[in-house]
Parts: structure tokens; C-alpha cells; sequence
């Protein structure tokens, strides 16, 4: 059975990745949140789980050092900023969101390639509406999203034997959305918005494609239930 390493796997959609990806996949997941990683190891039957911070990069290279093969690797973790214009956002903030949104992922990438070269493996950026448009008080988030773009790009440019898709979903139904939708004031309407497991389908069927087929890009958008 093909290998699967999920990031952000303790909760949201990277859980529901986890869950899709289980009856076809032997699973990896990554996260910080220990607790919730065993909760999803436990739900998805059999998963081994790498308690480990992204940012903390001496940590990650030795958590994932044991892994030559791997056939696809799942950038699922990520976090939103708050909203506000540029001129009131502090450099700290543009970090954090680099750092995590961006440079974790293309340490990890580093960090594996080996494997997934073995395996000729596919390696899939959960990105956002915001790394295509970007809206007033979203810049950072953006430049981010923008950037992780540029770097699944940027992958497939030099791994022509690997697989890299970049999927950009619109607003999905999850804890760091309500966060969003009450910075903005407004109510919260979960019909209004992707459901974790909607997202998490289409990652499935980006990675079951036949192997003649490079899915690269793939845009998803909310219709409202």
C-alpha cells in the first residue's frame, strides 16, 4: 500500500484527509497537538503519528529522518491572520505566517524529497482563494498563499518526475473560518461554506489520478447548501 504524510492532521481538514486517504494509504500524521493526532490515528484504524512543530526545523529533520519512500506528501497545515491593512500590520505577524504558511512546507519538501523521488511521488499544496485575488485587510495571508503558489511552481519546474498540485479552495466549514467570519462580524452560516470532507475528496482524487495525468492546479469554490 502507497505512503501518505498529512501536515496539520490533528484537526480540520487535514483530519478529514487523514480519514479519505485512510483505506488507501498507510498514513503518516503530522501535527503538534499530540492528544488530537491519537484521536485521528485511533478513528482512521491504523496511522503512524509524528508529534512535531513545523517551525521547529532541527526537530522536524530528525521526526522524519527514517522516511526513504513516500508517495505523496499532503501540505495541509496553515494559519490565517487577522484582518487589517497593511500599514497596522507588525513584521512579526509577516513571519508568523511566512514561517509557517510557507517556509515550514518547503523545509518539509526539502526534507523529503529523497523519499518521494524514489517513489516518483506527488506532493499536494492545500493553498487558498487568496494566492490567486487578493482582497483589502488579506494582504499578508496572501502574500503567503502567493508565495506557497510559487513554490509548488516552482517544485514541478525542477521535479519532472514528481507530481505537485496546488489546490485552491474557497472558505471551508472549520474552527480557524469561525475565527475569520467573526473578525469580520458576522454571523456564522456553515452552509455558506466547503465542508472539510468536500476538500479532503478532492485531494483523494488529485492523488488517485492515472499516473499518465499531472493535475496541477485545481480551483474549488463553495455553492451554499
Amino acid at each position: 500500500m502507497p505512503t501518505a504524510l498529512v501536515t496539520g492532521a490533528s484537526r480540520g481538514v487535514g483530519a478529514a484527509i487523514a480519514r479519505v486517504l485512510a483505506d488507501t494509504h498507510e498514513l503518516i500524521l503530522v501535527g503538534r497537538d499530540g492528544t488530537a493526532l491519537d484521536a485521528v490515528a485511533a478513528d482512521v484504524g491504523a496511522a503512524a503519528v509524528l508529534r512535531v512543530d513545523l517551525t521547529d526545523h532541527d526537530a522536524l529533520a530528525r521526526a522524519v529522518a527514517p522516511i526513504d519512500e513516500l508517495d505523496a506528501l499532503v501540505h495541509s497545515a496553515g494559519i490565517a491572520s487577522a484582518l487589517r491593512p497593511v500599514g497596522d500590520t507588525r513584521a512579526s505577524e509577516w513571519r508568523d505566517l511566512m514561517e509557517i504558511n510557507v517556509i515550514a512546507a518547503a523545509e518539509l519538501t526539502r526534507l523529503l524529497l529523497p523519499g518521494l523521488r524514489a517513489r516518483r511521488g506527488h506532493l499536494v499544496f492545500l493553498n487558498s482563494g487568496a494566492g490567486q485575488n487578493v482582497r483589502a485587510d488579506w494582504t499578508p495571508y496572501a502574500a503567503s498563499k502567493f508565495a506557497l503558489r510559487a513554490l509548488a511552481d516552482g517544485i514541478r519546474a525542477e521535479e519532472p518526475d514528481l507530481r505537485v498540485t496546488s489546490i485552491y479552495p474557497g472558505r471551508i466549514d472549520t474552527d480557524m473560518q469561525r475565527g475569520i467570519v467573526a473578525l469580520e462580524g458576522r454571523p456564522y452560516d456553515a452552509s455558506q461554506f466547503l465542508s472539510p470532507e468536500t476538500v479532503a475528496l478532492a485531494v483523494a482524487q488529485t492523488i488517485a489520478a492515472p499516473p499518465d495525468a499531472h493535475p496541477t492546479d485545481l480551483i474549488l469554490r463553495p455553492r451554499g447548501r
